[in-house]
């Protein structure tokens, strides 16, 4: 079978990963509201708001990870989250996601992180053995967390 490989993501991938992320959206019982502009903006250029990795074979994207900045400022200490893992259905159990969270791992590492975290459904006990394999821990539950929404683009 032919190798996957992974790299950052460029403007002529954003159309398939939009497809994707629409896709991932609709599986946890979500309606996605992104845009291509906005995918686009937090993508492309020099943005820091979305690191997107994807997985390819034969030139073909099957996955990506989007990966977003955290800092725990107190202790000069950088991190990532990985707010996405996605792998197409027909690319599954193929160590696709194996290979985004090394690529995920290796980027962190490269910005000189301290730490990459990951969330699951609770639920997705898949999802969960695959982290913990990989070498990811669990972390005990925060306290309160408290948000304010604004109306923008």
């Amino acid at each position: 079978m032919t190798p996957i490989k992974t790299r950052r993501a460029t403007a002529s991938d954003l159309p398939v990963v939009f497809e994707m992320i629409h896709a991932l959206a609709a599986h946890h019982g979500d309606v996605a509201t992104l845009t291509r502009d906005a995918l686009k903006r937090d993508v492309l250029g020099n943005s820091i708001w979305i690191t997107l990795i994807i997985a390819e074979r034969e030139e073909e994207v099957i996955g990506y990870t989007a990966l977003c900045p955290l800092a725990q400022l107190q202790f000069g200490v950088r991190g990532l989250d990985m707010h996405h893992l996605f792998v197409r259905a027909d690319a599954r159990g193929q160590g696709v996601g194996k290979i985004l969270i090394a690529a995920s791992i290796d980027h962190a590492q490269a910005k000189r992180c301290r730490f990459l975290m990951v969330g699951t459904h609770p639920d997705n006990l898949t999802a969960q053995k695959m982290y913990l394999a990989a070498g990811f821990s669990i972390m005990p539950g925060p306290g309160p967390r408290f948000r304010m929404k604004f109306d923008a683009d």
